[in-house]
Formats: C-alpha cells, sequence, structure tokens
C-alpha cells in the first residue's frame, strides 16, 4: 500500500501560517507531505521575514506526488508565476488530472497556470474579478471542482486542510475532535 502524498511548495515570501499549519494537519491526517523550495539553502524568507526549513529542492519529482499545494504569500505569488517550471508543473497536474489546490495568493498562480478554467472556485477578498477564468466564484471558505481546491485566506488554513484531506480519501474528523475544532467554531 502507497502512502498519499502532498508537494508544498515554498518560494521567498510565502505566507508562514498558512503553509506550516497546512503542513502539519496533512501530517497529521498520516499524508506524506513534503515542503519544496526554490533554491539550494533549505532555509526559506517567508513572507513576515521568519526562515523556515523546507524539505526537498523542487524538481520533477513533485510529479510522484499526488496533490501539489500553492499557498498565499503577498509576494510570493508573482514568484511563482514567474518560474516557468512551476507553471508547467502545475499545467502537468492539470492535464493529468492530478489534485491541485491553492488558497489566498495562491489561486493567482493557478489562474496565470490556467487550471481554473471553468471551474468553480473561491478566493480572497476581492479576487473574484482576479480569477477570471473559472466558471463560477463563490464566497465558501474552501472549494473542491474536478482536480481544483480552493481556499480564501490566511484565517482559512485549517478548512482549506481538511478539504484536502477529504478529497484524499481520509476523515479529518478525528483530527477536528482532538483540536476542539467544532467546539471552536470551525467551519
Amino acid at each position: 500500500m502507497t502512502m498519499t502524498k502532498a508537494a508544498v511548495l515554498m518560494i521567498e515570501g510565502y505566507e508562514e501560517s498558512e503553509t506550516i499549519q497546512i503542513v502539519d494537519l496533512l501530517r497529521r491526517a498520516d499524508i506524506e507531505t513534503h515542503t519544496f523550495r526554490f533554491q539550494e539553502d533549505p532555509f526559506v524568507l517567508s513572507m513576515q521575514g521568519m526562515y523556515i526549513k523546507a524539505d526537498k529542492v523542487f524538481s520533477d519529482e513533485v510529479k510522484d506526488y499526488d496533490v501539489i499545494i500553492v499557498p498565499g504569500g503577498r509576494t510570493a505569488w508573482q514568484r511563482f508565476i514567474d518560474n516557468e517550471d512551476v507553471m508547467n508543473t502545475l499545467k502537468w497536474f492539470n492535464e493529468n488530472n492530478k489534485l491541485i489546490a491553492g488558497m489566498c495568493s495562491g489561486t493567482k498562480v493557478l489562474e496565470a497556470a490556467g487550471v481554473l478554467a471553468g471551474k468553480t472556485v473561491t478566493g480572497y477578498t476581492g479576487y473574484a474579478d482576479v480569477l477570471k477564468s473559472a466558471g463560477k466564484f463563490v464566497e465558501d471558505v474552501a472549494v473542491y471542482d474536478q482536480n481544483v481546491i480552493t481556499s480564501q485566506g490566511p484565517a482559512t488554513p485549517y478548512p482549506f486542510a481538511f478539504k484536502i484531506i477529504e478529497v484524499l480519501g481520509k476523515d479529518p474528523a478525528p483530527i477536528k475532535e482532538r483540536l476542539l475544532y467544532a467546539l471552536a467554531g470551525g467551519r
């Protein structure tokens, strides 16, 4: 039996709270999760000026993963878009009907890669005008349509990660219970 694998991208300017919370929750769900960087130095500078260690250097290895995840970051999204390898990999995931997930400004990256075309998506406040290729923009916290999962912003990594966990065929309920998620009013 092979373990489900998630690749989380980290480029300079990534939103650290989104990234670290997503990785933590996926690992709690027994999903083999690795962070991928775009530099030799394993410590990647985040949006808030923190250096956090990434697991691996970005390569074609990510194509062996079940899901590729693009978190947000006010300056990271443009760096992702400017990276031809990232754009080609996202297109490859879409062409091969593999799972793609993006939250906050990460949804701009998915838009630029052309993977949102005709799909129902959500995004950060005001992104209805940015995610133009989407078939439908909704105000839901996290949305799954076809092979794409999207989420709104910095306050939504938990529902975003739970949606990824569900789509990968695992039940997030035990994790939610241990975190007192329902008691805290989580959606």
